[in-house]
């Protein structure tokens, strides 16, 4: 179990990072906080060290998709609203980014995932790979078609996002 200081440089380092990878799942600012709070708990009640601060990093983004990724298969939430039905936006975007977001939040997941973590986050392929346990061959291919199914959906205006 870790103290109170790790726990607080944690969050301090990688609250954005945690939030805004699980806005792109749940699109609900108060899931968001239910699912960051359950994170960061694990955190705590994690028994071992990290190798370092970029594995710590990765291991957090892992849990936090895990996270969402559970709470969008509960029966309730399947139950109760589609993600289609939700309209909340975060309040950090510019307004000239909405239309970015609307577009990338449309993509499948494994498209909406790789292109976040790419341009957002700033991993390199071969990070991405490692944190979905996926060849990088493949992190390639999901990359291109993302971008190719941006500029279909934004009607080309993607020249410079490569």
């Amino acid at each position: 179990m870790r103290n109170e200081a790790e726990v607080n440089r944690a969050i301090d380092l990688y609250a954005d990072t945690v939030r805004r990878i699980c806005f792109l799942y749940l699109k609900n600012d108060a899931d968001v906080d239910d699912i960051f709070q359950e994170v960061f708990l694990k955190y705590l009640l994690h028994p071992s060290s990290f190798e370092s601060d970029a594995h710590e990093k990765a291991w957090l983004i892992r849990v936090s998709i895990n996270a969402c990724q559970d709470l969008l298969k509960s029966f309730f939430r399947r139950r109760v609203r589609s993600i289609e039905e939700v309209t909340t936006e975060p309040f950090y975007l510019q307004e000239e980014d909405k239309g970015l977001l609307d577009a990338v939040f449309r993509l499948a997941p494994k498209y909406r995932n790789t292109i976040y973590l790419f341009y957002y986050e700033g991993y390199k392929v071969r990070e991405i790979s490692e944190i979905k346990g996926k060849n990088e061959n493949t992190i390639h291919t999901w990359l291109k078609r993302g971008r190719e199914a941006l500029r279909e959906k934004l009607g080309g205006e993607l020249d410079d996002f490569r």
